[in-house]
Order: structure tokens, then C-alpha cells, then sequence
């Protein structure tokens, strides 16, 4: 985006991938449909140490301005749960739009181009260059000079397409700070009786309220041989910390408590498992009742005193979990935190005190949610950039 941008406003831009291909990442997203941005789109979809530092870039380039490039190239879209859009075909549309685009405006793009160093251009005083490259580009030294110099490096997330924390290497020798970071929109893991839970009940969907540090999301889970997957659990990993808990609403929108005691009334001779098994999926219920009250398993509902059920009945609606960790890097679909946007300006990407310097995308301390948000700041971090080197 940021060289298309820029190669339109007759900049002589060059892109140096070190893959293979470009827009892996684009090409793997959103079960290979690309979940290119989403129809509401504000600040309050992204985390930042400061939270306002997006907006400038977001209405620069907003959603409507990636769909409108969308159409005019005929791709067929649809809308799905909470106005994310993605591709009807296939992510390949969305990276051949841009490689067009590319191509159209003149931007250069070679891949097998690994960056070995960045240093200030000490050449001739003629010469606007400011940066000086030197790069590997298939065994072959080369040595490129460069007037405004773009970091889009991605971060830590997923390291086989390309993940790395090259970018935070440059911001630090350039004198800028880094935020801590976290592997973001990613599983959550366990390592007590939970695993062996999970285990069982691996590839079940879910819809729960799940929440943490006072951010709740309702959305499906999944259960994985590992622990908690699906979109509830990657939306709260942005908000986790090692030793966080996570609670887990079974029931959202049902007052577990009251409903239990009132089937004890209604259907006093029913099993409770059976009882449940109206609102969850048997194989669920059945691993709850190993939990919770397999030692009543076969006693009738009507046996159960309120107290039992409202303990029960407290637990479905607030099930408190301690992740051991989370898959990590291996398969965040993001880093959270990154280049410290003190050092930024928000309405250019560059770099506050270095001159020619600019951080766009997942590298600056932007993250969004699931949903379509993460690559919308891609796009207008790139086109804010663009409009500036």
C-alpha cells in the first residue's frame, strides 16, 4: 500500500521482500478468503499504549476507500458476523489487486532481498540519499541508497512466513523504543486437569461470553487438543497476561442459577445432565459433570438442594480458568505492542527525531482486533506513509 501510494505520487519506490513471494501473510489470512477490513472500523478496535495514535491514519485512509479500490477491481466480497469482509473466492484477488496496482504505478518489488544493514549516507553531498542499504539478494552483495527509507517488516507472529523482529532492530539503532511485547490473537494453552478437559471435547465450537481485566467478548471457542482456540479466545489474548485468569460464561444471556431451580421444580425427576444437555452439546455436559458433580451423577434434579445448583449454576455462568500460556509466536496472528509511537508521527509514520525514517503496520505498537482491523491499519499506516516519503 505504502508503495503504491508512493510510486503514484511519482516517487521511485523499491520494495525488498526477503521470501520468496510477496503477501504471504495476505494469502493465508482468513482461511485463505482474507478478511481484508471491516465495515466499522474506529480507535476503539485497536490497543496502543496511547489509544488516539490511530486515528489520524484510519481517517486518512479509511475502510470505504480499501473497498471502494475492491470494487473497482470486481472482487466479489460478502459480510459475515460482525461486518467483517472477506474475499467469496480467495485471498489471491486482494494480493493481485495490489500487485497490480504495483505494477500500474511503477513500484519495483524484488523478493529473495534479505536487508544485512541500514547506516546514515555519509556520499556525495549532491546526492539527496540519507540511507544507505546493504542487502543479500540470492548470495549476492548489493549496495542501494535511499532517500526515505520504509520499515513494513511485520513482527514476531508466525516466523515461517516471514515473522522476524528485524523492524524493532532498526527502530532501537535509530534511537527509538520499543513497547513490550505479546503474541496476540492466539490460543490459549493449558497445563493442569484443563488439558486433559480440552482434549476430550478437541474440535467442539462453543459460544461464550469470554472475558479478562474487564474486557469481555461474546464469540465462539474451540477446543483444541491443546486448550482454547476460535475467535473468543484470540480477541481476549490481547488482553492477557501471564497469570491472568479467564472467565467463561457457558450460558450467555441465561441466568444459569435461576434456570436450574426452577427445572428442580419443573422437571424434578430429570438428571441434571440431561436437563443441561437442551442448551450444551452432550459430550459437553458430560465432561462438566466429571468436573463438577459426577458424584451425583445419577441423582435426580429434584434431589439437588438450591445450594448445589446455584454452585453449579454459579460456575456455568462464571468459570474461572488459569492458562498456562498461550501458543506463542508459532501461531499469533499478531504481535501486540512493538515501535513506541511517542517516536512517531501519526499523521506522516515517520520517525519523530530521525529524518527519511517511517514504521508501518503490525512493527508500530498498533493492534487490532480479529475482525479485518489489523490489515486495515495496514492499509492506511501504508498510505499515510506513502503520501509522505
Amino acid at each position: 500500500m505504502c508503495a503504491i501510494t508512493a510510486a503514484q505520487r511519482g516517487r521511485r519506490v523499491l520494495v525488498l521482500e526477503k521470501a520468496n513471494k510477496v503477501g504471504k501473510k495476505i494469502l493465508m489470512s482468513g482461511g485463505g478468503r482474507c478478511n481484508f477490513t471491516n465495515h466499522f472500523v474506529e480507535a476503539d478496535n485497536f490497543i496502543s499504549v496511547n489509544q488516539h495514535f490511530c486515528k489520524a491514519a484510519l481517517t486518512r485512509y479509511t475502510q470505504w476507500d480499501f473497498i471502494g479500490m475492491v470494487e473497482s477491481y470486481n472482487i466479489p466480497y460478502e459480510e459475515r458476523r460482525h461486518s467483517q469482509l472477506f474475499c467469496l473466492n480467495s485471498a489471491k484477488d486482494i494480493l493481485n489487486m495490489l500487485l497490480d496496482q504495483c505494477a500500474e504505478a511503477g513500484a519495483e518489488i524484488r523478493t529473495h532481498s534479505e536487508l544485512i544493514s541500514i547506516a546514515p549516507y555519509h556520499g556525495d553531498t549532491a546526492d539527496s540519499s540519507r540511507y544507505e542499504l546493504t542487502v543479500n539478494q540470492q548470495d549476492t552483495e548489493q549496495k542501494f541508497h535511499c532517500h526515505s527509507f520504509v520499515v513494513a517488516s511485520g513482527a514476531l507472529s508466525i516466523p515461517t512466513l516471514g515473522g522476524s523482529g528485524m523492524g524493532y532492530d532498526i527502530a532501537k539503532q535509530f534511537g527509538l523504543t520499543l513497547t513490550k511485547r505479546h503474541a496476540a490473537l492466539v490460543p490459549f494453552m493449558f497445563s493442569d486437569a484443563m488439558k486433559q478437559f480440552c482434549e476430550k471435547l478437541a474440535g467442539l465450537a462453543l459460544e461464550v461470553e469470554l472475558s479478562t481485566n474487564k474486557v469481555s467478548f461474546t464469540e465462539n471457542i474451540l477446543f483444541t487438543h491443546r486448550g482454547i482456540s476460535g475467535p473468543a479466545a484470540l480477541q481476549v489474548s490481547n488482553y492477557w497476561n501471564p497469570g491472568d485468569v479467564i472467565t467463561v460464561n457457558i450460558l450467555p444471556g441465561v441466568s444459569a442459577v435461576d434456570w436450574l431451580v426452577s427445572a428442580k421444580h419443573s422437571q424434578a425427576k430429570s438428571l441434571l445432565r440431561n436437563v443441561l444437555s437442551h442448551k450444551l452439546s452432550k459430550g459437553l455436559v458430560a465432561e462438566l459433570q466429571w468436573l463438577w458433580w459426577h458424584e451425583h451423577a445419577d441423582k435426580p434434579l429434584g434431589e439437588f438442594s438450591d445450594k448445589q445448583l446455584i454452585g453449579i449454576g454459579g460456575k456455568l455462568n462464571n468459570w474461572q480458568l488459569k492458562p498456562s500460556g498461550t501458543e506463542g509466536y508459532r501461531t499469533a496472528e499478531v504481535t501486540r505492542g512493538g515501535v513506541d509511537t511517542a517516536g512517531i508521527s501519526s499523521k506522516t509514520m515517520e520517525a519523530k527525531d530521525q529524518a527519511g525514517l517511517y514504521f508501518i503496520g503490525e512493527v508500530v505498537d498498533v493492534t487490532g482486533w480479529l475482525g479485518g482491523f489489523n490489515f486495515q491499519w495496514a492499509w492506511s499506516s501504508g498510505y499515510s506513509a506513502g503520501i509522505a516519503v
